[in-house]
């Protein structure tokens, strides 16, 4: 990783634009959004349809190719809902897309790429309209799921357990263990007796962590000056 030779005056800056502008364009996007959210490049982050509701401590990361999206299509209006606990992650490419119901569960991780859906939003052979059974999508608490991974309508998956890169989720997936394949299949068990940490423990007091950051960037960015990052953004190459 490439040294931040911005200022901390500048750096304070962008991080406090940054904010306004999750607040300002996605906050009324959804029903409810909750504090000490860390919405990284909110201009890449899609959220769309009623019925959102997402809780404390949000982590999202949007990429100019790797868009994060969150959408509702009901299937009338007003219908179709999506309910994210607190301290999940979503990373960049993570996608759900809601026809009747999507409930995430507490500190849950979403690697790059993963997707989410309830629906085939289209039958076999009438791919004019969805299928008239509801299949809800339910996550629980600290599920972790992996790169590119993909859950599919009617799924729950139990607290804790782990869904491998590329693996695609057709079934149910008991709490504790480890899935992965196309379809997905449990190849490990999970030991609970050992205990998790998880990142409702790292967020267990959000305005604490929020002031202990603010003083890393103070401390690390101290010597940056205005001159030097400005020459760095014009010659790149004074970098090295």
């Amino acid at each position: 990783m490439r040294k931040d030779l911005r200022p901390f005056w500048v750096k304070n800056l962008y991080l406090k634009f940054r904010h306004r502008y999750a607040e300002y364009f996605l906050r009324p996007q959804c029903e409810y959004l909750g504090s000490f959210h860390t919405i990284m490049k909110p201009w890449y982050v899609h959220i769309s349809g009623p019925n959102i509701r997402i809780g404390e401590s949000f982590t999202a990361i949007g990429e100019p190719m790797h868009r994060v999206e969150i959408g509702v299509w009901g299937r009338a209006e007003g219908q179709g809902r999506v309910e994210i606990g607190d301290c999940v992650l979503m990373s960049p490419g993570s996608r759900m897309s809601a026809s009747d119901e999507i409930i995430i569960g507490n500190g849950v991780m979403m690697a790059n790429g993963t997707y989410i859906t309830d629906s085939d939003w289209h039958t076999i052979y009438d791919r004019t309209e969805r299928d008239e059974k509801v299949t809800p999508v339910h996550i629980g608490d600290n599920v972790w799921l992996g790169d590119h991974s993909t859950v599919l309508k009617g799924v729950t998956i139990g607290e804790n357990s782990v869904v491998a890169a590329r693996a695609v989720v057709t079934s149910d997936v008991p709490a504790n263990v480890v899935v992965a394949g196309s379809p997905a299949k449990v190849i490990k068990q999970l030991d609970p007796e050992l205990g998790f940490k998880t990142r409702m423990d790292y967020f267990a007091n959000p305005a604490e962590l929020e002031r202990f950051f603010e003083q890393v960037n103070r401390d690390v960015l101290a010597g940056n000056s205005l001159f030097s990052w400005l020459w760095s953004v014009v010659y790149p190459a004074s970098r090295k």
